[in-house]
This record gives structure tokens, sequence and C-alpha cells, in this order.
């Protein structure tokens, strides 16, 4: 058994692990990653909500479906037990998997198998409560989105310590209370009142209870609290990578680690541009605007959290543990020392790579001078089903009241625009189609009274992202000319005040030409084609 005093001159080190991770891989995770790195390291792990191949059949999308059945009432109350049944034999036969294997010590799972039924025979009597009003507050959702990680923590615990690992699960629905008391209006203020230094509060809470678990490892959910205006609404579906973001902050982690089942970050999405090579590192302003603009990386808010504590982000992938995958390092002009564990690119031996100073290592992947500005643009990404809307400003209203007028009828039906180009009569918007027709019926009908409406469907954003690429000279024609050689037509440009991107808006049609073309021609990857060209051997081989 580790001893107090050993675990702690250890660094602390987290790891935050997908639902798809846990459902696909769960002996791997438990049998060999986590013993692995909990040898030289005081782990956190971070579990979401166990899930299938797809999100859509995972948990916590079963989960919304029963809160559905809740608000449509009694009529759906077989669907709803249904629901609550499959999410019950899901875990169990996760459960039941795991301990077919020799040579574990399955004793105590009687008791997590119990704690399973227990906890959604809770779940199935709120939710038939529910049923006979038909409706649920948003705090009462999040009551039962939280079952989900709290299920997968129990499991993932009691699978660690049937191998000989002593692990316990944290769970933290209560965190929000214990941080700011019962009163919903006392933690309204509080969020209020403190902005971002809100999640510090939560990290400092969710610390004391990780060191209250000693020498186990504290297995943490990533649902982490009833929040004032529901969880879902504030942060949204990735509030489980800004839950392990908190226990870094709370801990002050040498690293942060986000287990997916892709590599890490690319040039471009590899499932449509072959040619697409692994980026070894990038910004975090750079994953942030990656994130924003159709590549799933990481929650802004949890870039927010390690940036402020200066805490690299590492992505790996669960299907080769040994891979270096993509680190984020907070942006910084110190010439600090890297860690060993955040440095090392030999897949075969990560254990004992040598420290490199920061500068250094930015430097040699194309990250130039205390600004780490880019020579080339990093990586190229595509958001689809995107709405362009034109509204050219009537002769009788006011051109100053133009674009007020026009973004208070977005705010009112909850339509956020992703890029905006105006002149003083005109604004065009690209914006994500909304999940609710009704609404873009809405805000056409409402902006009528004072301009001509014109809404086109099937766009798609192509956002070009680089770290001070607004200093690259030339870079937007070398854009706009590759388009022009493959034809494509463009029908919206912006381009960022944080100098990180440009964006342009083209035919849902044309959004993968127009990616490869980018990619191929103005970050200077050459295609499959091109790569196999240059080994053909000439007839002097023959």
């Amino acid at each position: 058994m580790v001893t107090a005093t050993a675990t702690a001159t250890k660094p602390w080190l987290v790891q935050k692990y997908g639902g798809t991770s846990l459902g696909k891989l769960l002996e791997t995770i438990c049998c060999n990653i986590i013993p692995r790195y909990s040898a030289e390291n005081n782990l956190i792990v971070v579990c979401s909500a166990l899930s299938g191949t797809v999100k859509a059949s995972g948990t916590t999308s079963l989960l919304l479906q029963c809160i559905s059945c809740a608000e449509l009432g009694v009529d759906s109350q077989k669907r709803l037990i249904d629901l609550v049944g499959l999410i019950k034999d899901n875990h169990l036969k996760v459960l039941a998997a795991f301990s077919s294997s020799p040579g574990r010590d399955t004793s105590h799972f009687e008791d997590i198998v119990s704690d399973i039924k227990k906890e959604c025979e809770g779940l199935k009597r709120f939710l038939l409560a529910a049923q006979i009003i038909g409706e649920l507050s948003p705090r009462s959702k999040d009551r039962v989105i939280s079952l989900g990680e709290k299920l997968s923590c129990m499991i993932v615990a009691a699978c660690l310590t049937s191998i000989g690992t002593p692990a316990k699960a944290v769970f933290l629905d209560n965190i929000i209370s214990s941080a700011f008391g019962n009163s919903v209006h006392d933690q309204v203020a509080a969020l209020e009142r403190l902005g971002p230094k809100f999640y510090h509060v939560l990290a400092d809470q969710i610390s004391e209870r990780i060191r209250d678990c000693g020498n186990t490892i504290p297995i943490v959910t990533g649902f982490f609290g009833i929040m004032p205006d529901s969880l879902l609404q504030t942060v949204g579906r990735g509030y489980s990578d800004l839950c392990a973001a908190m226990c870094a902050v709370g801990v002050a982690a040498e690293e942060l680690q986000i287990w997916k089942e892709v590599d890490g970050i690319f040039t471009a999405d590899p499932r449509k541009v072959p040619s697409a090579r692994l980026l070894s590192t990038v910004t975090d302003e750079e994953a942030t605007e990656l994130t924003y603009y159709g590549s799933e990386v990481i929650h802004p808010l949890t870039m927010d959290q390690i940036r402020e504590a200066c805490i690299p982000l590492r992505l790996k992938n669960v299907f080769k543990p040994l891979g270096h995958g993509t680190i984020i390092y907070p942006s910084t002009t110190n010439n600090t020392p890297i860690s060993p564990a955040s440095t090392s690119s030999d897949e075969s031996d990560s254990s004992s790579p040598r420290i490199t100073p920061l500068s250094s290592f930015m430097l040699k992947n194309g990250y130039h001078g205390t600004e780490q500005e880019r020579r080339r643009p990093t990586a190229v990404t595509v958001k689809d089903d995107i709405l362009l809307i034109n509204v050219v400003c009537n002769r009788n209203t006011k051109s100053q009241g133009f674009l007020t007028q026009v973004f208070d009828r977005l705010e009112r039906n909850r339509i956020p625009a992703d890029l905006v180009a105006t002149s003083e009569r005109h604004v065009s918007l690209a914006v994500q189609s909304p999940a609710n027709p009704s609404a873009l019926l809405r805000l056409k009908e409402e902006l009528e009274r004072f301009g001509q409406v014109g809404i086109s469907p099937n766009m798609s954003i192509v956002t070009v992202v680089g770290h001070k690429m607004r200093n690259m000279v030339g870079v937007s024609n070398e854009i706009l000319s590759a388009l022009a050689s493959a034809q494509i037509s463009i029908y919206l440009i912006s381009q960022g005040a944080s100098k990180i991107n440009i964006s342009l808006v083209v035919g849902a049609d044309d959004a993968l030409a127009a990616m490869n073309a980018i990619h191929s021609e103005v970050l200077k990857i050459p295609t499959h084609r091109e790569q196999e060209n240059r080994f053909i051997p000439g007839p002097w081989l023959y």
C-alpha cells in the first residue's frame, strides 16, 4: 500500500474519459491505462456517462428521453419505465462482462449491483411523480442527468478495486450547495457576482473531496452540481471536460489528459481529408477556435480554466495509450520548462523523456518567437448545417438602429450568429440551423418588419485557424486563390478580431472540396496522390 508520504511526493495528474471510451474499452482503461499512470502519479479520474458507439444510444441521451416522457404526461408511462429499465440493464451488463474475466475479486460487486438498482428505482419514482404535473424544472432535469455520471463512476471504481487498485467514487451533484448554500437566490447572486471565479470556488471544494480519498484513486463524476440555471443550459454537454479542468486547477495538477477515440488534433478531419496530419501541439486559442467552428476539441470554459492556472492539456487515444497525442499549452511568454510528461513524443518509451524549454518545443512545431507566431495556418475545419441570412434595411428604417434591431430579434429567438458581415444598410449572418423550424419562421417575420430578408439554406462555414494569423502576409490571398482554382463560390468572408481565424461561407456541396483545396494549397500538405507520385519509380529502374 502506498504511504501518505509517498503519495505527497508524487505529482497530480487528472484523466477524463468520455462515455464512448468507457463503453468500448472499459477493460483497457481499468486494467492498463489507469494502473500504469497511478504508479507514478497521484491520479484523479473524471468519468462521463457510459455511452454506446454513438451518443444517441448513450446514457445521457436516454436520460434526456426520460425527461421528455415525463413532460408528455401519464400517456408515456410505459415508455418511461422501459427507458429506465434499459439504463439499468445496460450498466448491469457492463459490470457482468467485466466480472466474467478470471482472477478478479468480485465479492463487492453484489453491493454495486444493488446500488445501481436502487438508483434507477429512485429515478423511476421521481419521473413518474413528475408525469402527474407534466413538467420538470431545469434544476430537476439536472438531477435526472446527474445519474449517468454517478452510475459510470460506481462501475469504474468497482472494476478498479476488483483488480487490486483501490478506488472510490466521488459524487459532485451537491457541490454547488456545499459551496454557496441551498438558496437558489444566493447561488444565482454568486454566479453573477463572481463570473468565471465561480468555477474557482468550485475547484477548491472539489479539491477538498479529492484529498479526503487518501490513498485511493478518486473517480469523480463529470456532472458537478445542479447549477442555478441548469448545468446543461449554462455549460452544455461538455460539462465533464470543465469538471476535469476544475479538478486539475484545485490540486495544481502537472497535466490534464482528456482521452478520446482519436489520436489528437489534426490539420483537418482525417475522415474528410485523408492526408491530414496529427499536430503535436496547438495553442489554447487555436483549440478554442477549432471547437467553436466545428471540431469537437475542448469546451471553451475548459480552456479558460487551464489557461489561468497554466496547466497543459493533452488529448490522447484510448486505442493507443502509448501515443504522444496533442498537447495544448496555455499561452505564455515565459521560457518555462515543460514537465517530463509534457515533452515526450516517443511512443515506445514515454516514462523518462528529457526536459525541453517551452520555446524550443514550440519552435520545433512551427511556433516562432515569444508571440508564438506561425508562418503557415495550423488547421482547417468545417461547420455544417448553416443558414445564410441577408437583411437589407428599408429606407424608412434609421440605419443607426438597424443592427441593434437585427441582433435583438436573434436574441429573442435564441439563434446565435456564428459569422457577421455588415455595411451601413446591409447585414449578412451565418447561423446554425435551429432545431425548432418555427423559430426561424418567426425570426424571418420579425426581420421583415424593417428590411428585406433572404435566407439561403445548405451552407457550411470553412474556417482556417492559425496563431497570430493576421500577421501572415498574403494568407488571405492564398485562401481565395485556392478556392477560385477549385471553382468554389464564396458567400461571406470574416476575419476574427482574435487574429486566429479566417472564416468563409460556401455551399454545403462545396465544403469538402474547399477543405481539401485549402489543406493542400494553403497549409502546404500534399495530398495522398501527390505523396505517392513522388515515389513512382522511373523506367530506368525496371
